[in-house]
């Protein structure tokens, strides 16, 4: 974890609040020194890393959650804002429906405009870009701010806060066109002398050209080792150009920013066993995900933007656990429920969205991707001294410690076989409080962007190119290090590479997105997904534009996208 991104989101969300409802405070004549405004706050350097710092903290909201309350930037442990780009996949399926996971299990008038989870994310991103806004346009604007310090020269300073503001924002509006597709285009800071009632939806190229503005203006001035942890790098911007050059179909120049991140030394796929727990028993590919294994300094090369979270500080937290774990504390047998929630087992689950029984089954099996390291399989039963300090595990009829309890996928989810404790889940975010197994929240930081997925895009761009050995031998990179077998150019085809990608990033990369960018949504959905896969239709490609958003553009009528009402 890194102090200095997250202690300055404590000072700088009052003020995000503020500028979301576009209070006009540079216009007041009275200006109190206590006051924070765009005007006292953004003058030095020190006061747009704080911005920043409160930029961060609304992105990292993707794996905090919301409940939608009326402060959509309120972080609450009970819905996962991600949840709206991996749920309802191939890979993903809903396990115990409440929330935005009853969407993704029935679909239909579930899809709603008026959904909670669909509309606070749609407002969650746009606050979002305004506080990006914010910040790129007082930087741009202002005459005599002091950007000395920080160990750059001032011009250095600039362009570099200006970059990330514009990465996040490109980030933020990736979101926004995978989920609703044409949306409004808005580059300025909100403020109560500019509110908007008017708004058009600009298409999804028009915004998509913004993006790409943006994401190359950042990728000249983020440098490839950030300072200060939890910021996003150049590998990471670089990663974001070659995947919206796919969305674009310009393979040739996704090909290009793939091989700048590939290419870039201080970046590589982490082969062996390392850091904590390296000589326990484990995988090479797993330990990255290990609590004090993920960052950078920590010995991860691969990591191209490392999540900050923190226990008690401010920093935020994260429920990717909570959100997807089994709830394997009630598997029930003769009975009895024997096993108990430890640090060790990774805390305490609800599943609210688990892998399909297809993703389960992908692997061969000695890839270590799906060994009981990376997905839990199974648990041992432990006594009072394996499970220090927490109690002993109950004992089934006929079981005694030692023994296995194994989990079980032999049919698939569906929507009269769902609820299941006992269902296989990834282990790539285990990790709770050592204090208390039981909680809802983890705080260990957590790989957002890593090196392997590069290697996916560059894949996906030599065979659009018409190079299947070439896409082959980027794959196997991957694939000697789980000590799956080596693939040849037959087997290399869209389907092969999407396979691949869920064998590597289930879990991790919004599959949603991928899946539509492809064009193969629908029919692996379909194919794959036995709880609620069976109910998407045309339409569900997009989210609804959120009722109250359209009702909100009171002097011009604001188009609903097609199939909602």
């Amino acid at each position: 974890m890194n102090l200095n991104i997250k202690t300055g989101y404590k000072m700088a969300m009052p003020l995000l609040m503020l500028m979301m409802f576009g209070c006009a405070l540079d216009t007041l004549d009275e200006k109190p020194p206590h006051l924070i405004t765009t005007n006292t706050l953004y003058t030095s350097l020190a006061g747009f890393e704080t911005g920043l710092n409160g930029l961060y903290g609304l992105v990292r909201q993707e794996r905090e959650g919301s409940e939608g309350a009326t402060l959509p930037y309120t972080s609450n442990p009970n819905a996962l804002r991600v949840e709206l780009a991996m749920n309802g996949t191939d890979n993903m399926c809903t396990n115990v429906a409440d929330r935005f996971s009853i969407v993704a299990s029935l679909w239909g008038e579930r899809n709603s405009p008026g959904n909670v989870q669909i509309t606070s994310n749609f407002i969650w991103l746009y606050t979002t870009v305004n506080a990006a806004n914010t910040i790129i346009n007082q930087a741009e604007r202002g005459k005599n701010n002091d950007w000395t310090g920080g160990g750059g020269n001032s011009e250095t300073n600039k362009n570099r806060v200006i970059a990330e503001a514009k990465a996040l924002r490109a980030w933020a509006y990736r979101h926004l066109t995978y989920g609703w597709g044409d949306v409004p285009l808005n580059l300025e800071e909100s403020l109560g002398s500019t509110i908007k009632t008017d708004w058009e939806r600009a298409p999804v190229a028009v915004v998509r050209k913004q993006i790409i503005s943006d994401l190359a203006f950042a990728e000249k001035h983020i440098p490839v080792e950030p300072a200060v942890r939890g910021k996003i790098s150049r590998g990471a911007v670089q990663h974001y150009l070659s995947e919206m050059y796919l969305v674009m179909n310009k393979p040739d120049s996704a090909l290009y920013w793939a091989n700048q991140v590939i290419n870039n030394p201080a970046y590589k796929i982490k082969t062996a066993r390392y850091g904590k727990n390296a000589n326990a028993p484990g995988v090479a590919f797993m330990d990255m995900f290990q609590d004090g294994n993920s960052n950078r300094e920590e010995g991860n090369t691969e990591a191209l933007w490392v999540w900050q979270f923190a226990n008690g500080i401010g920093g935020g937290v994260n429920i990717m656990r909570r959100w997807h774990m089994s709830q394997y504390d009630l598997i029930t047998i003769g009975g009895v429920r024997p096993l108990k929630l430890t640090v060790e087992r990774g805390g305490r689950g609800v599943s609210r969205f688990t892998l399909t029984k297809w993703a389960i089954d992908l692997y061969e099996p000695q890839d270590e991707r799906g060994s009981n390291f990376a997905i839990r399989k199974f648990f041992t039963l432990n006594n009072a001294a394996a499970n220090a300090p927490w109690p002993a595990d109950l004992l089934p009829p006929g079981y005694a410690y030692g023994d296995m309890i194994k989990m079980n996928w032999s049919q698939p989810i569906t929507p009269t076989f769902n609820s299941r404790a006992d269902w296989p889940y990834s282990r790539k975010f285990d990790g709770t409080d050592p204090a208390n197994p039981s909680g809802s929240s983890s705080f260990n930081d957590q790989v957002y962007l890593r090196l392997a997925e590069t290697y996916l895009l560059k894949a996906e761009a030599q065979l659009l190119l018409g190079s299947a050995a070439g896409a082959a031998e980027t794959i196997n990179v991957l694939r000697r290090r789980a000590h799956a077998s080596e693939v040849d150019a037959s087997k290399i085809d869209i389907d092969f590479i999407l396979d691949e990608r869920s064998r590597e990033l289930v879990l991790e990369e919004h599959r949603r997105y991928t899946l539509l960018r492809t064009g193969k949504w629908l029919e692996r959905t379909k194919l794959h997904n036995l709880n609620g896969g069976q109910f998407i239709t045309e339409r569900d490609k997009l989210y609804p534009i959120p009722k109250s958003v359209i009702d909100a553009n009171l002097t011009k009528k604001m188009t609903q996208n097609p199939g909602f009402l």
